[in-house]
């Protein structure tokens, strides 16, 4: 029997916007959202209101649009989907699920309780999905990874809760007492997640409980240190960033800097690595006591000098937003360019240019 060829609109349309969503979810996997908006619009019209992939669809534009910084194209998006999938019970593969809601919460134009109130929606789909899959006896590799996820997923909007009482409803008679329960609560949902431990050590620096935020980076730092490049439970470079500011604020110059050259090694061309680096070793100049073990504080200064050199002509090259940053670099480069005179040819080449050299001199004398 010949196959029934699909008749109608609907039944055209159907593969065609099922296609436009997997181009589309390639470009935006390649970070191309221009094109990946683009594509999926057009499955939005292809499937029409109430399609079999308009959630999909939806929810793929409202992440585009984000991203494009389109923030209320991405709302009306967004919203749409939640009208759809109103208590995230809907498969995941079609666009059920948390997502919508965890973004919507992260654009809200009010900030403070609507934030909270959307976190909220996406954590009670979170809890509810972590308790399916941890409730069966036996769970196949895809589910112990899907649960793993979701887990880490739970544990970051908790985080976000907690940030947003940190910051819009300080204010609030209970803040501390909800920033709390959330990290306490976070930990125990996911004690593997870094990201996580630097929310606590956030929260502890708060409560001026400094020794405790020391625990806690360490904690989270321990998770990922011995780990390679590109391994997924490395935190993501703007969250090694701000890793780098806590140890800072918290007087742990010697692990900041390890963070902060490694990043260098993933991007050299980031302006706000290179400031840090340069202020965390002024701070360490600053502290040097010039012992015969101890790093003077003209070789701390020098070497802060050259990252502080390197930021400000990246900071112009990149034509860099933040003014205040600019400046307090070039405040820095000031106070010890008076104190240690000019830099000179040699000390603009690098700190650990003539280390390099110097290994591979004696390298070289091993080997005759």
């Amino acid at each position: 029997m010949a196959p029934v060829r699909p008749q109608g609109k609907n039944a055209k349309s159907k593969p065609a916007a099922h296609l436009l969503l997997q181009d589309a979810t390639v470009k935006v996997q390649a970070g191309d959202y221009e094109n990946a908006a683009k594509l999926a619009e057009r499955a939005l019209q292809e499937t029409g209101v109430g399609g079999d992939f308009e959630l999909a669809a939806l929810n793929l534009l409202g992440l585009a649009y984000i991203e494009l910084g389109e923030v209320d194209a991405a709302r009306t998006k967004l919203l749409r989907a939640v009208e759809i999938d109103g208590e995230g019970t809907l498969d995941e593969a079609t666009g059920g699920g948390p997502e919508k809601f965890l973004w919507l919460a992260q654009i809200s134009e009010e900030g403070g309780q609507d934030s909270v109130a959307w976190y909220e929606k996406g954590a009670v789909i979170l809890r509810r999905q972590i308790a399916e899959i941890s409730g069966k006896q036996t769970r196949s590799s895809i589910e112990e990874n899907a649960l793993e996820e979701k887990r880490q997923s739970l544990a970051g909007v908790l985080c976000a809760v907690a940030e947003v009482y940190m910051t819009d409803l300080s204010w609030e008679e209970d803040a501390e007492g909800r920033c709390e329960a959330l990290v306490t609560e976070a930990t125990m949902v996911c004690p593997t997640s870094a990201e996580t431990w630097q929310t606590v050590a956030s929260v502890r620096i708060s409560q001026e409980r400094v020794d405790d935020a020391r625990g806690a980076l360490e904690r989270g730092m321990e998770v990922w240190r011995d780990l390679p490049e590109g391994d997924i439970r490395v935190p993501a470079f703007p969250t090694r960033v701000s890793l780098a500011r806590l140890l800072m604020e918290v007087e742990m110059e010697d692990e900041a800097m390890w963070v902060l050259e490694r990043l260098l090694s993933e991007d050299d061309e980031s302006v706000e690595t290179w400031y840090l680096g340069g202020w965390c070793q002024y701070i360490q100049g600053t502290k040097a006591k010039g012992g015969p073990e101890d790093e003077t504080k003209e070789e701390a200064w020098r070497a802060s000098r050259y990252w502080l050199n390197h930021c400000v002509k990246l900071f112009e090259q990149q034509e860099y937003e933040d003014e205040r940053l600019g400046e307090h670099a070039t405040e820095l480069l000031e106070i010890i360019t008076k104190e240690l005179g000019p830099m000179s040819d040699d000390e603009d080449e690098g700190p650990w240019e003539d280390e390099e050299s110097d290994s591979d001199e004696d390298e070289d004398e091993e080997m005759t």
